[in-house]
């Protein structure tokens, strides 16, 4: 990536290392509290570890990055010559980062363009990747973000959990509160819908609510080109299988991604969360 523009996500964006260091992203990380311990997200937990946290019943939250681990990330891009950054981050509806963002932007040595996303995972991913693959043609400050404002707004994610338990308990539930009653009695599919989590569909059985997720990232996709991410925690067994039959169905697909969440959404969603991604081109 040119010098002189920088970008800024945050760990929630979950993209491939690969990713990372082609375009030279930086990558601020939020923190797992597991019980007293405080932990950052990539580096002290992993989503296994937060998988056993959540079977085992300990209390798991989550908490943003503080304005001076953006600040420190925008300084350090100045140093290196950036003379602008493009910070973009999790829905402001999910989680107080971009806010922290905002705040560090105010003091940055150079220009910083904020995005909220309103999504989440490489939902979020491919809004980063947007802006990354502007800059790299040559786009100024303000064309890189609106590069990742596009994208992020063309992008859609759906997924499935096994329970609601967990966003319950970590207050990102929304609208989805409804379904509760009947928990027990279906399988709650899901969506991000103005930045937050909203209800779908439900499901009786996990065998149909994972066949009905494929058929909505096929219609989702119809004769686009587009690039799928398909997410989970826990559950390869179901991630593996299905990003194949997305792989035969879809015919405009250019890139597929398979990759587990990691721990601040899997605290949120618990283990055998299954999610598709479907971002067009």
């Amino acid at each position: 990536m040119p010098a002189d523009l920088a970008l800024v996500t945050d760990s929630t964006a979950y993209l491939p290392q690969e990713a990372v260091d082609r375009h030279g992203v930086a990558v601020v990380p939020l923190s797992v509290v597991v019980g007293d311990a405080v932990l950052t997200e990539g580096v002290e937990i992993s989503p296994k570890d937060v998988a056993e946290a959540l079977r085992g019943k300990q209390r798991v939250t989550t908490s943003r990055p503080n304005p001076e681990s953006f600040a420190a990330a925008y300084r350090a891009a100045a140093e290196a010559g950036a003379r602008g950054i493009v910070s973009v981050h999790i829905s402001g509806e999910l989680s107080g980062t971009a806010e922290a963002a905002r705040l560090a932007a105010a003091e940055s040595p150079v220009p910083v363009r904020v995005v909220d996303s309103r999504l989440v995972g490489m939902a979020l991913g491919y809004g980063v990747l947007a802006a990354a693959e502007a800059i790299a043609a040559g786009a100024e400050l303000d064309g890189a973000a609106d590069a990742a404002v596009r994208r992020a707004a063309a992008t859609t994610g759906f997924f499935y959990v096994d329970t609601l338990e967990y966003l319950r308990r970590g207050g990102r539930i929304g609208a989805a509160r409804a379904l509760l009653g009947s928990a027990l009695a279906v399988k709650p599919l899901l969506h991000l819908d103005g930045g937050r989590i909203e209800p779908l569909e439900k499901v009786r059985t996990a065998s149909r609510a994972i066949a009905r997720l494929e058929e909505i990232a096929v219609e989702e996709a119809g004769g686009r080109e587009v690039d799928i991410a398909v997410h989970h925690l826990a559950a390869e067994d179901r991630a593996e299988p299905l990003a194949e039959r997305l792989r035969a169905r879809v015919p405009g697909l250019r890139e597929l991604y398979v990759g587990e969440v990691g721990a601040v959404i899997g605290a949120h969603v618990g283990p055998g969360l299954l999610a598709v991604v479907v971002s067009p081109r």
